[in-house]
């Protein structure tokens, strides 16, 4: 016997028995010039081996799980036009063995099981198989959850080939207006600390931290962002008034009191519209159960709201972050001071997610956060070693998936990684895995965003940013430079202008604002304003010259940039080499 790892592609005909009932002559005539034309041909041509024939269907082994699915991937596309003979493909990377010309084993078994419950003219592969492919493969798929398959003991994660191009999947972004109309819309402000010990904060935020977190990988709610729910706290406040500012009809609040090894949470859901409460709980547990305590509020919110989730955010749902409140206790704190995006910070919260990361080596989100820790160092310039950043960036996005494959945040890592390595089209992929699996979360929207911008899309950039800014309404100056910025490469310098206007004054210290906004007027040909606002930069950023230009002010082709630096030249920018 020899046993290896191989990715298995199974391939069946849909509805066999029923097309030789049918006429069984011209089903066998179509299925032999199948065979001939299209499947074993692409087989050889991806270096597949043809194991097993069957009446209605195919076992081929592969030595690459990316021969395998771009197999599959192109069979199926060539079958799009038949009338007769359909395919259902199940592609998984396992442990085979190979004995007397045949092959058994985990890899087979999984394959076969995944083709019968693949979509006819479809492709489902297996969440091992989907690992190997992101970034490598110019297809898209979508998260099709866990299914249980027969004669399997474990539920097996899986992905579905989407055969459209990916920005028809995209959802689009809805004006401010019917955005929160459209589906159940909640804020989740920060739970107030009634505990004698100030330090005890970060029980409260960290509570509403998660919730958020979870929530926002509901795509069938409206979940605003977490730096803008936490404007409030401490705050006394009108909860109709905050559901005004923020564009929702419910709010979630509540207090934690900690007292040595016991906590007591309470947790209430507000309709903003009516003041009622839609549901309320009290909590007394130990510390460590307060994870238990999450998933509970987050179980009760999604049941009060009836929102319908899908397999795979029921999954995701369920799936626990880390069992160790000493971890998580440094995880939060550090998650807010890496958001605060200051030189200063975010090193200091890299620190903390460090520490996270050391207590419990299983924790997904805290890797990830690390990651987003140096990809912020290096899009703002806080750092000497751009190219370290970068390698860090994929490091740390990579031990993220490796322990969470769903988790949406670090897909948006895994892209920041690949755009600065030079595979656009590999970020937008990722981004757009990211978007599926986390559709609330704002970094998610912004970094798509940018992979649109870079991949020649502006429009949609737009529409990404514009859904960023509703979810997180307080949102910081950067959320204006990306939206101008898509703006300026549809040629709507006007409303660009006007966008980075309203960025500089509220954000004095803004450096990219301004030296976009001193471009875009230096073309307009309003020099003074322009030289004011160049004057404004290099004080802003001493250190930024040529050689950093290109690096920070990406454009998604070189008759932009040029036009960017054209407008910089008018508005008196000189460079240093």
């Amino acid at each position: 016997m020899e046993r290896k790892l191989a990715a298995i592609l199974a391939a069946d005909v849909v509805g066999y028995s029923r097309l030789i009932a049918e006429d069984e002559a011209r089903t066998l005539d179509a299925l032999r010039a199948l065979r001939r034309e299209s499947f074993e041909p692409l087989v050889a041509e991806h270096r597949g081996e043809v194991v097993k024939r069957m009446g209605d269907g195919w076992l081929v082994s592969f030595a690459s799980v990316v021969d395998a699915a771009q197999c599959a991937i192109q069979v199926q596309e060539r079958l799009a036009g038949y009338d007769r003979i359909k395919l259902r493909i199940g592609v998984h990377l396992g442990d085979i063995v190979h004995e007397d010309e045949d092959i058994y084993g985990d890899g087979v078994n999984i394959a076969a099981r995944l083709q019968e419950i693949a979509e006819p003219g479809g492709v489902l592969i297996s969440g091992t198989s989907y690992e190997s492919l992101v970034g490598r493969l110019d297809s898209h798929f979508e998260d099709a959850g866990e299914q249980t398959l027969k004669n399997v003991t474990r539920p097996i994660p899986t992905w579905r080939w989407c055969s459209a191009e990916p920005e028809a999947h995209i959802e689009k972004a809805i004006p401010a207006h019917s955005l929160s109309q459209e589906k159940p819309s909640v804020a989740v402000l920060a739970f107030e600390n009634l505990s004698s010990d100030p330090e005890n904060d970060f029980f409260g935020d960290g509570i509403s931290e998660e919730i958020i977190t979870t929530l926002s990988k509901v795509s069938s709610l409206f979940v605003i962002a977490r730096n803008s729910s936490f404007a409030y706290k401490g705050k006394s406040i009108d909860l109709r008034q905050v559901g005004r500012e923020l564009s929702v009809r419910y709010v979630l609040e509540g207090s934690v009191r900690a007292a040595g090894n016991r906590i007591r949470i309470t947790a209430q859901l507000i309709d903003t519209e009516t003041g009622r409460h839609v549901w309320a709980d009290r909590y007394d547990r130990r510390v460590e159960d307060i994870f238990a305590v999450q998933d509970e509020i987050t179980r009760e919110i999604v049941t009060a709201l009836r929102v319908k989730l899908s397999d795979g955010e029921q999954t995701q749902i369920l799936l626990r972050d880390t069992d160790s409140v000493e971890a998580w206790g440094y995880a939060m704190p550090g998650l807010e001071l890496v958001n605060l995006s200051t030189a200063e910070s975010i090193p200091a919260g890299r620190a903390l997610l460090e520490r996270a990361v050391e207590i419990d080596p299983d924790y997904a989100p805290a890797y990830s956060m690390i990651a987003q820790s140096y990809l912020f160092e290096r899009h703002f310039g806080f750092t000497d070693d751009p190219e370290n950043c970068v390698t860090q960036i994929g490091v740390y996005a990579d031990l993220a998936l490796k322990l969470q494959p769903n988790l949406g945040h670090a897909h948006s890592m895994k892209g920041g990684f690949l755009l600065e390595s030079g595979d656009l089209r590999g970020a937008l992929q990722a981004g757009l895995q990211a978007l599926r699996l986390a559709p609330n979360d704002p970094i998610v929207r912004i970094t798509l965003a940018r992979f649109f911008i870079d991949n020649g899309h502006p429009a949609e950039a737009e529409q990404h940013m514009r859904t960023a800014m509703q979810l997180n309404p307080f949102f910081p100056p950067l959320y204006f430079g990306v939206l101008a910025n898509s703006l300026e490469l549809q040629g709507k310098d006007d409303e660009a202008i006007d966008v980075l206007r309203k960025a500089v004054s509220q954000a004095p210290t803004y450096f990219s604002g301004h030296l976009r906004l001193a471009s875009l007027l230096g073309l307009a040909g309003k020099t003074e304003e322009a030289g004011r606002l160049a004057e404004r930069a290099k004080t802003l950023n001493p250190r930024f010259n040529w050689n950093s230009l290109e690096a920070y002010y990406r454009a998604a082709d070189k008759t932009a940039f040029e036009r960017f630096v054209k407008g910089l030249r008018a508005a008196g920018i000189t460079f240093e080499n």
